[in-house]
């Protein structure tokens, strides 16, 4: 019997950080779902929670910084084998404090054009390609 297919996606928000031309990215820990892949910092938005709050709740939790969130840049839908999600990305024009890995693999500030030959998650590639190429910030 397969599992019915989730009709509301889990809403996550997700930060693009850039410095020195740079764009902080995030690997997920070897024992999470989907470990080794690479994403942008972000999380799970809670219930009644508006979506930059989250994002800076998120990015303080992460990183342990305190972010001002900007404008959307990017929003997707993706369906994983087992979860069907939607991500919202935010331009984080600043932040105050210094970004530390809290809880990933590793954290890397990545030139643009290195972006695509990091192995990202899947719902994140084309957002990906976009940012390499100069499309989106």
């Amino acid at each position: 019997m397969s599992m019915p297919k989730a009709k509301n996606p889990i809403r996550v928000t997700a930060g693009i950080l850039v410095r020195d031309g740079r764009i902080l990215i995030c690997q997920r820990r070897q024992s999470d779902r989907y470990g080794l892949q690479w994403e942008f910092p972000g999380g799970k938005v809670q219930a009644g929670e508006g979506l930059p709050a989250a994002l800076r709740r998120e990015l303080n939790e992460e990183l342990g910084i305190e972010a001002v969130v900007g404008r959307e840049v990017f929003r997707l839908r993706h369906r994983y084998p087992d979860r069907f999600v939607e991500v919202v990305f935010f331009d984080v024009p600043h932040y105050d404090g210094a970004p530390e890995n809290r809880i990933f693999e590793r954290i890397e500030w990545v030139a643009r054009g290195d972006l695509p030959t990091y192995p990202f998650l899947e719902a994140d590639r084309d957002l990906v390609e976009k940012l390499a190429q100069g499309e989106i910030l």
